[in-house]
């Protein structure tokens, strides 16, 4: 749904619409990846590893060896056939796709020689990109608007196409016809690599990012506006990076931390953020609808039809969550986040206990981990999760807490556990709330 410009919605005209709409064309398949350029043009391909384009074709984009814009998806095919195409990328107006053998792809605009033939020439059909690519295994690519990277399966990280702004990382401005290697980078191992409009990010198997091309607006996180014609490395905050994010239409950047911290930087609503910022998001699909201009998508992000939550359920996720709680509980050196006021409201014990307390850590050293976590997820969830062994230890706490549901469920643990369980209470009934020594 949305905007229906040059047919890129797939539906079979050009007109707009406002709810979704099924593409019957691809009615049965799944889809595994998809790219957009700024026609807009679309790429998508299968989990068979098939390839389908529609929408603007002014420059060959779609592969299908014509100019003229296709209002449905129609399969590329031309020197794909027997391959199974794992990834896919686009550029403003070109488009590239790499198979599950490390074979890579292009077509589409060749102004600046993105394509990789070695001319300026535009490439109607997917052609091979060899030169020095030849004997190597591409494992990952990405798409600027003018130019084009890739990673091989040594971690070296190749680079052709427009290079005003230094966004190809060789140290001069001038465009590449052909993948070069990004000497800078040697002996460094890079896993992934992003593209902005004119500046790029590389995250290495270290969890070390690094960022050059245009900066205009601070997207390389350096701390100034200085464009970068080589390879710099970016500090955030002393986080390990798992993630890096960027898109051809956008002069954001994004990355997510190994803790799960998201941090943007560069355009943030027609504002320049220089450093990487710490946001409140979960995600770095988040940064780029909410501060990028346009608002955009920087992959294809799957939705639930229905993604709900009751109360229980919003309860249940919430705890043990470090990003909201605001209580720790320090038990056998493991910490344990929980909602003072969600305590109180669910255990007498605490109402008294956290009356006055202004402490954000308490140490409890009367009940082991499993029977203390146990307890507090029983607060939040109403059932218990815990082996009947340590359903001995929860049961003596459910009687020191006067939690009369939280015994009886302890009890049928109990009971389904093994015999020496019981024998254990029957030894010591009152300290486990079986004053008369009955079990039932």
């Amino acid at each position: 749904m949305g905007t229906n410009s040059s047919g890129c919605l797939g539906t079979g005209d050009a007109q707009s619409i406002i709810d979704p709409r099924c593409v019957s064309v691809l009615s049965g398949k799944k889809i595994e990846s998809l790219s957009c350029g700024s026609g807009p043009h679309v790429v998508i391909i299968t989990s068979d590893g098939e390839v389908y384009s529609w929408g603007h074709n002014a420059y060959s984009q779609l592969g299908n060896g014509s100019t003229n814009q296709a209002l449905i998806p129609c399969q590329v095919s031309t020197n794909l056939v027997n391959k199974k195409v794992v990834s896919v990328a686009c550029g403003s107006h070109h488009s590239m796709v790499s198979t599950s053998d490390g074979e890579l792809y292009a077509w589409g605009y060749n102004n600046s020689g993105q394509v990789g033939s070695g001319s300026t020439a535009n490439q109607p059909i997917p052609r091979r990109v060899t030169s020095c690519l030849q004997n190597k295994i591409v494992v990952g690519i990405a798409c600027g608007q003018m130019s084009s990277m890739a990673i091989v399966d040594n971690g070296e990280v190749y680079a052709w196409g427009y290079n005003g702004n230094g966004q190809l990382g060789l140290g001069s401005s001038g465009n590449q016809p052909t993948p070069c290697r990004i000497a800078t980078l040697q002996g460094i191992r890079v896993e992934q690599v992003v593209c902005g409009y004119a500046h790029t990010l590389a995250l290495t198997d270290e969890g070390v990012m690094y960022a050059w091309g245009a900066n205009s607006y601070g997207q390389l996180g350096t701390g100034n506006k200085s464009n970068q014609a080589y390879p710099v490395q970016v500090c955030v905050d002393r986080e390990r990076i798992v993630e890096i994010a960027a898109c051809h239409s956008s002069h954001t950047s994004a990355a997510k931390s190994q803790s799960g911290q998201v941090f943007m930087w560069g355009q943030c609503r027609g504002q320049a953020v220089i450093s990487p910022h710490l946001t409140h998001f979960s995600c770095t699909d988040d940064v780029f609808a909410c501060f990028s201009t346009p608002a955009i998508m920087w992959r294809l992000l799957s939705v639930e039809p229905d993604d709900h939550l009751t109360v229980a359920e919003s309860l249940k996720k919430e705890f043990d969550n470090p990003e909201t709680s605001d209580l720790k509980f320090l038990v056998d050196e493991k910490y344990i986040h929980v909602h003072k006021v969600l305590l109180q409201i669910r255990c007498e014990h605490f109402r008294s206990f956290l009356h006055d307390s202004n402490e954000d850590v308490i140490e409890m050293n009367q009940f082991s981990y499993p029977v203390f976590r146990a307890f507090l997820e029983y607060l939040y969830t109403d059932n218990i999760s815990i082996s009947p062994e340590d359903a001995i230890g929860l049961l003596e706490l459910a009687t020191l807490y006067r939690e009369n549901r939280l015994k009886q469920l302890c009890q049928q643990s109990i009971k389904q556990g093994p015999g020496r369980l019981l024998l254990q209470i029957l030894h010591k009934p009152y300290d486990y709330g079986y004053p008369d020594g009955r079990l039932c």
